[in-house]
């Protein structure tokens, strides 16, 4: 179970459509990747890695994402949210995404 840290409370809008990504690795870490509208029509982006007790490693928010669309915004936290919890192989378990 994550244990969500400040920065993803401040970010989250139940409101707001979004799209996630997740993914979760061997050795317990897993990734948590969200990407939104806001009602203004900007893309938005969260980035979250979690340790194997849930605790967050690395949470970011990202109020605006110029010039990207969704698919766009989604694949580059994706590949940030590997890149931070230092996986370069494929997932043990992916849920919930597009890739």
């Amino acid at each position: 179970m994550r244990i969500r840290g400040s920065k993803y409370w401040c970010w989250a809008d139940p409101a707001l459509h979004s799209r996630c990504h997740e993914e979760a690795y061997a050795d317990g870490v897993s990734i948590d990747v969200q990407v939104r509208l806001s009602s203004e029509g900007i893309t938005q982006l969260f980035i979250g890695v979690y340790a194997p007790a849930g605790m967050p490693l690395l949470e970011e928010a990202y109020e605006s994402r110029p010039h990207e669309t969704m698919t766009q915004a989604l694949d580059w936290g994706v590949g940030r949210a590997r890149a931070s919890a230092g996986q370069a192989s494929p997932p043990v378990l992916q849920a919930a995404g597009q890739m």
